[in-house]
């Protein structure tokens, strides 16, 4: 998958040092509840036990050539949110460099298209931190609502004790 600007996919085991160099940010990964990764080995291992599932995908940046970030989906089995059967949760994050260039938002709307037309999903889940308001926004753009409700994730490496809002969003037809 891919636009003007990113491509999407698959992670690889030669991604560890950029993948490192952007996820040691010791403010990136709170935001979106995992601790930051402490050498490149703990990114590569990453990278083998969480990136390489299914739905998850390098955010590739066109103009390097190197990847950013992540985006992908979790079925309900894997979601950190309780969701029903046949729906997924979204998810992302995008390196600090990054930030405010509609990157996430272009990420996920390639996401939310694969979700609805080639896996079927009828909903779509997400959930953000409320001290990242840019994560919320991004869902936003892209057409998920707030649902007035607000839970913990207590499987997050980091943040299990902090609720998070959840947003949610319908195919149309």
């Amino acid at each position: 998958m891919e636009t003007a600007r990113l491509l999407l996919r698959p992670w690889r085991d030669d991604d560890a040092e950029a993948l490192f160099k952007y996820a040691s940010d010791p403010e990136l990964g709170p935001l979106a509840g995992w601790p930051p990764h402490k050498s490149v080995d703990e990114s590569r291992e990453v990278i083998r036990t969480i990136f390489s599932k299914k739905g998850m995908w390098a955010v590739v940046w066109k103009a390097t050539g190197e990847p950013i970030g992540c985006v992908g989906y979790l079925s309900a089995s894997d979601s950190n949110l309780a969701i029903e059967a046949y729906t997924a949760e979204v998810g992302y994050w995008i390196a600090r460099p990054f930030w405010g260039k509609g990157i996430c938002t272009e990420a996920l709307r390639l996401v939310i298209n694969h979700c609805f037309k080639e896996k079927g999903f009828a909903t779509l889940w997400g959930c953000y931190f409320p001290d990242n308001p840019a994560s919320g926004r991004v869902m936003e753009k892209c057409g998920f609502e707030f649902t007035g409700k607000e839970v913990l994730c207590p499987n997050l490496k980091v943040g299990a004790e902090r609720p998070v809002k959840v947003m949610k969003m319908n195919k149309t037809k």
